[in-house]
């Protein structure tokens, strides 16, 4: 007598696996950190947040998503750990573009760091000078850098002490209002300090 052997086949869920409760947790949905959207959220009932701030209670997924196609709108899972999973309905497509420019917006703001160059003469005069040292401290409130640069002219160039004094002078007067990025030094025919804001503690 010859016994047949059968092999039961278990099949798998195309994606994800399987829950306790029987649905189906789709882990490729979460590419990116990106939530789950519409379709692609897995649970029988989700607790639904109006995007004006109203709470629609526990609803199922889709009597959530016939709703949010009536208004024309997304179901967004935006808590998928809690029990039940909480969604919002909101224009998802306006929403990830807000979040691109604020982001986009925050690194501008980040890295918005201008270098404003204050020229001056061996001879400049002690108003001129009082001037040019306003000029720097609006510059430093205003949260740019200050490149200060003493120009020689023709025989002024044997004369280098006259810039080097001059620059400890606008120091001395600035005090502690200023970081100093770079001493002053000798590029060509011109003496330069850069100067910039205090670091924030």
């Amino acid at each position: 007598m010859l016994r047949t052997l059968v092999c039961a086949q278990q099949t798998k869920p195309k994606f994800g696996i399987t829950r306790g409760d029987g649905t189906i947790s789709n882990q490729s949905s979460k590419k990116n950190n990106e939530p789950r959207v519409n379709r692609k959220i897995r649970a029988r009932e989700v607790r639904v947040i109006h995007e004006n701030g109203d709470q629609l209670g526990v609803l199922l997924t889709e009597k959530a998503l016939q709703l949010a196609e009536e208004e024309g709108l997304d179901l967004v899972e935006v808590a998928d750990k809690a029990k039940p999973p909480v969604c919002k309905l909101m224009d998802y497509g306006k929403y990830k573009y807000q979040q691109k420019q604020k982001a986009k917006e925050a690194k501008a703001n980040a890295t918005r760091i201008t270098v404003k160059e204050v020229k001056l003469r061996p001879k400049t005069d002690d108003h001129d000078i009082d001037v040019k040292i306003r000029h720097i401290q609006r510059f430093i409130a205003a949260g740019d850098k200050a490149k200060v640069t003493v120009q020689f002219r023709g025989r002024e160039i044997t004369h280098k002490e006259r810039g080097s004094m001059l620059l400890e002078r606008i120091l001395e007067e600035l005090g502690d209002e200023v970081n100093v990025e770079s001493r002053p030094k000798m590029e060509g025919r011109s003496m330069i300090m850069l100067l910039g804001p205090k670091s924030k503690k």
